[in-house]
């Protein structure tokens, strides 16, 4: 039987992994998403992969954060939703998870957390492959994302959702907000946009230069939209990233004020008509945390709801993290967050969320 060889590279070597690795692992695993990573918040990332007889069989990326409030850990897809970590063979699957557990001890961090969708990762694998989570692992199922299957045929696909939505919809067509799409030439208002929204949520925010440096690292595979009311000012944003036949909400968010006017709908629909239109087979709606009210909200688009495997191995003696707006260790500070001045939230926000990756 060929041996099967695990090796780390180097942090300035190109990782050169085939495909039917790359497009289960997502955007989060390829060298532009790492570069973002180390170029923006200095964190280390740590690539392996597995070989037999000089074919890649197996991918993960881990990045080692380092935060002083929330803790030090290794994870899957940092900033992003999951992915990060591809196999093809349960064999393959274990000699990496024991790597992540060794990296993990050299590195003396809390926890190791791989995220990744595993009805993606068992497309590829034999019908009878096992994806039994190993018992020195730890699920904890709170999140899903929400995949969207698109049609050239937009109409048909708006005739697939319920009546009160369609109506929703054609009412938010008819309120005068417009949408543009582009790549640096929105990314002053597209900041903006979001920077403003998450403020109203209670949650910090990356700063504009996190957001130039992706566009420059994604380049034409990223794409920012702005929303705008009917009286020219900022109404919402997004930032939407392409892999393969999968465009995937990075972030998307709308203004308080102008979401009874239903713009939410409406840049839901335009971003969905535009890559209809482009040829893309799926539109992830983006992560959410199941039985919140944005999910809620995405499930109004018929989606298939996949929920995502969040895989911890905790170091002795170590409790399972709780890094959401659902723990009541956040709810307080979220309720501060928002009552909070613009000039203290904006240079604040980046030294927060570089700790919640």
């Amino acid at each position: 039987m060929p041996e099967m060889r695990l090796r780390r590279l180097a942090a300035d070597e190109p990782a050169n992994w085939p495909d039917s690795l790359t497009r289960p692992a997502s955007f989060t695993v390829m060298d532009s998403w790492s570069e973002i990573v180390r170029r923006i918040y200095k964190y280390p990332v740590y690539r392996m992969e597995t070989e037999v007889e000089s074919v890649v069989t197996g991918i993960l990326a881990l990045t080692h954060i380092r935060h002083p409030l929330l803790g030090n850990y290794l994870t899957t897809s940092p900033f992003g939703s999951y992915g990060g970590f591809a196999y093809s063979s349960p064999e393959v699957r274990n000699l990496l998870l024991d790597e992540a557990r060794g990296l993990a001890d050299e590195l003396h961090v809390e926890y190791v957390n791989l995220r990744f969708d595993s009805s993606v990762l068992s497309a590829g694998l034999p019908t009878s492959t096992p994806l039994t989570m190993p018992n020195t692992w730890i699920q904890n199922p709170i999140y899903a994302t929400y995949l969207l299957d698109l049609s050239s045929d937009t109409e048909n696909l708006l005739n697939t959702f319920s009546s009160d939505h369609r109506n929703h919809i054609r009412k938010s067509l008819k309120k005068g907000f417009t949408v543009k799409f582009g790549h640096l030439d929105l990314l002053d208002h597209a900041y903006e946009a979001l920077a403003r929204s998450m403020h109203e949520l209670g949650s910090p925010y990356h700063s504009k230069t996190y957001l130039r440096t992706m566009a420059e690292s994604l380049g034409e595979t990223l794409e920012f939209s702005v929303l705008y009311a009917p009286d020219g000012k900022l109404a919402g944003a997004g930032v939407f990233i392409a892999h393969g036949s999968v465009v995937t909400n990075l972030h998307a968010n709308l203004l308080r004020r102008y979401r009874s006017d239903y713009a939410g709908e409406f840049l839901y629909w335009k971003v969905i008509e535009r890559y209809c239109q482009k040829g893309f087979q799926v539109f992830d709606l983006g992560r959410s945390l199941i039985g919140s009210g944005n999910e809620t909200f995405k499930l109004k688009w018929k989606p298939r709801k996949q929920p995502l495997e969040y895989w911890y191995a905790l170091r002795a003696g170590a409790e399972l993290p709780h890094l959401n707006q659902k723990s009541p260790r956040f709810r307080f500070a979220i309720w501060i967050w928002k009552r909070l001045p613009a000039f203290i939230v904006r240079p604040l926000g980046p030294f927060l969320i570089r700790g919640l990756a």
